[in-house]
């Protein structure tokens, strides 16, 4: 993304507005850096974020859905953003919580890979709730650790919640763990993405890595369970069953935190 920005400075307008719909975070040395922190900080203009529950296949044949624009400190530029948005199938709406509706976005798709694990290994709707649910709860705790501005309200809006329940039942990343599990772990990630996805990306695998990165450096491991698991098991550390098994530091361990 760095790279991006570095191409385009004094390309655009010193009075532009961006909204960053990527979801997915830059770690440096010195810590975790946000997308829209980092289109600010190299082309010098607000960056605003556009998150939530779209899954863009059924956007495209115009079938409802809804999104959360995330804002700084410009209530009237979300409303731009907003209403440039806004259709009558795509209901946005805007909360003050950049770094929260952003996180939401990128952590989600970790919650993502572990319904997939589940599903693959066929264990079952109750345990597919009890990930979800753990997994909102570590991205709440994540975000809020990160970040003391974030908001617990915006995790029940489209970008929370919501984005979790639509991305765990049928998104891209939930689809490739599901068959990554079902096949034992015995193929890559990399050739289920160029197989069942037609050229579009993983992101799933990638952000495990990048938070694995952060909570390691930072002594958080223990914290959050979940994603340390996720992580171990997309690089081949752990079985796709230790997501469930209860002698890895998988679903037992963590419904008791």
């Amino acid at each position: 993304m760095e790279d991006i920005c570095k191409r385009i400075v004094g390309k655009i307008r010193e009075d532009a507005e961006a909204i960053s719909l990527i979801k997915g975070m830059e770690v440096k040395r010195e810590g975790p850096c946000m997308i829209s922190s980092l289109i600010t900080e190299h082309l010098g203009i607000n960056s605003c974020v556009l998150m939530g529950a779209n899954i863009a296949n059924e956007i495209a044949v115009e079938k409802f859905s809804e999104a959360t624009v995330g804002y700084r400190d410009n209530r009237e530029i979300a409303e731009k953003w907003v209403r440039l948005f806004n259709t009558s199938y795509f209901m946005v709406s805007a909360v003050q919580d950049v770094e929260g509706v952003e996180l939401c976005g990128t952590l989600k798709n970790i919650v993502a890979i572990a319904a997939g694990f589940v599903d693959g290994l066929e264990m079952g709707n109750n345990t597919k709730a009890a990930i979800m649910r753990i997994g909102l709860r570590e991205m709440m705790a994540f975000s809020k650790l990160l970040f003391s501005s974030v908001k617990d309200s915006t995790f029940f809006e489209s970008c929370g919640v919501a984005d979790v329940i639509t991305t765990c039942l049928g998104g891209r990343n939930w689809k490739c763990a599901e068959a990554f599990a079902r096949n034992g772990g015995k193929r890559s990630f990399d050739e289920l993405e160029a197989e069942m996805l037609q050229g579009q990306k993983l992101q799933g695998v990638s952000t495990a890595k990048e938070v694995y990165e952060v909570l390691s450096h930072r002594g958080w491991l223990e914290l959050f369970p979940l994603f340390t698991t996720v992580h171990e098991i997309c690089i081949g550390s752990l079985p796709p069953t230790a997501i469930v098994d209860s002698g890895k530091p998988t679903i037992q361990r963590i419904c008791s935190l």
